[in-house]
């Protein structure tokens, strides 16, 4: 099993990138967005956290997101916004025997990746991507869209 180090800063700021486990031609996000809108709110109930940005593409998601002071648990987050998700959805996807063991559905990647925001600089830049990506991905044709 590969060696996982995240970065644990309390009350620090992050960038996430979150994908669906099938990603090509699958737009579960955009088309199941407010199951997706509860679910982040729910979460944000139960452990709060700041959005600072978050942009949601048809097959994953990107995000800013502040973690408040002293807290470090982002994981327990996403686990939330997954599971609430999912449990809104109908059970149709394909589960692969060792998903099926742990009584996962086939929706989401088991991990997301994070990235510590050191300071101003790299806050700008995290900020600038997510605001870029529907861009990137063609799904707009200007950043104002």
């Amino acid at each position: 099993m590969s060696n996982y180090r995240r970065a644990w800063h309390p009350g620090g700021t992050y960038f996430f990138t979150v994908n669906l486990l099938k990603r090509s031609g699958n737009d579960l996000l955009v088309r199941y967005i407010e199951n997706l809108s509860e679910a982040v709110r729910q979460a944000r109930e139960a452990y709060p956290f700041t959005i600072h940005a978050w942009v949601v593409l048809p097959d994953h998601l990107h995000c800013v997101i502040e973690l408040p002071q002293g807290d470090t648990d982002f994981s327990v987050r996403w686990r939330m916004i997954k599971s609430n998700f999912s449990k809104t959805l109908p059970a149709t996807e394909v589960i692969s025997s060792s998903r099926s063991r742990r009584n996962e559905r086939g929706i989401w990647q088991r991990r997301f990746w994070e990235h510590l925001i050191r300071d101003e600089q790299d806050f700008s830049a995290h900020m600038d991507y997510v605001h870029i990506n529907p861009q990137k991905h063609g799904l707009v044709d200007k950043l104002v869209d």
